[in-house]
């Protein structure tokens, strides 16, 4: 019980310092034409809430990429869509075609920041506690006090709610997939892997670790009989996953190829790309 009432303070001291940094500004604040990443954020819900799906990253005279067109994969895109769901309920001006475009409100930052705090909740915050639980070692008090390490990790909380990002969603999901890896359950593993892959492409850097684990191990468990089904298993259900995230985009083969041009836009040229993918990676892995 002890153990639980330190865990349930760290996690009360995380959600303090993220909506203590959420009521401050963020980077792109009045700041046209583009207004930053939050403008980003709130144009990915305007244009997947508005547009049909096949027109989401295509650049159309509903939809101009070069302001803020979406470049991640499509679980990102849905997500955008929920959100623009709630918006719509709150204010519609909030997702309005063209018209909502660089918006900019006290109520507004209130409800973009409340859907960061709320992924947090739901997929990363437990990942960590779980993870320290389980797969820490140490005394209880060092399980908690690494967990508190994590949770209060200045450069996701700045970068999520200061910056304004969903880093955690990715990094949550791939924290999941770690723990499916570790108890065992090497299929929610790798759907777990899979969805965090599927929403933001960074995640391929965390890839050749878990693709490595689970060859090695269906390998010496053997490719003759129980590793070959357990490989078979492994590779349908990742093959599933992505089927059904990218399932609205494959009627049309123009669909799936523009994705990947949109995700990986090598005609930036490799440097910049290179670069902008490296400082992402960075933001977004606080336990390297």
């Amino acid at each position: 019980m002890e153990n639980w009432s330190l865990f349930s303070l760290c996690v009360l001291l995380g959600l303090t310092s993220r909506w203590a940094v959420s009521f401050h500004s963020y980077s792109g604040a009045g700041k046209p034409p583009m207004f930053g990443d939050y403008e980003a954020q709130r144009h990915w819900q305007e244009v997947t809430y508005n547009l049909p799906v096949h027109e989401w990253y295509f650049n159309t005279t509903n939809n101009d990429l070069n302001y803020w067109g979406l470049d991640y994969p499509p679980l990102t895109a849905y997500h955008s869509l929920v959100c623009a769901y709630v918006a719509k309920l709150l204010n519609p001006e909030w997702v309005e075609l063209h018209a909502s475009r660089g918006y900019e409100s006290h109520s507004h930052k209130l409800f973009m920041r409340a859907t960061v705090l709320f992924t947090d909740i739901l997929i990363y915050i437990p990942a960590v506690l779980l993870y320290c639980f389980y797969f820490c070692d140490g005394s209880s008090k060092q399980k908690v006090a690494t967990a508190l390490c994590i949770l209060l990790y200045p450069g996701l909380i700045l970068i999520d709610y200061g910056h304004f990002q969903y880093n955690s969603v990715s990094l949550g999901l791939a924290l999941w997939g770690i723990l499916g890896l570790g108890l065992g359950w090497d299929l929610f593993g790798s759907l777990a892997f899979t969805l965090a892959l599927n929403y933001k492409q960074m995640e391929l850097y965390h890839s050749l670790p878990f693709f490595c684990y689970l060859l090695g191990k269906c390998i010496k468990q053997g490719l003759i009989g129980r590793g070959f089904f357990q490989l078979a298993k492994i590779s349908l259900t990742v093959l599933v996953t992505f089927a059904l995230c990218w399932m609205p985009f494959l009627s049309d083969p123009k669909q799936p190829l523009q994705v990947l041009h949109r995700l990986f836009p090598f005609g930036r040229g490799l440097f910049e790309l290179e670069l902008s993918v490296f400082i992402d990676y960075l933001n977004e892995t606080p336990w390297v």
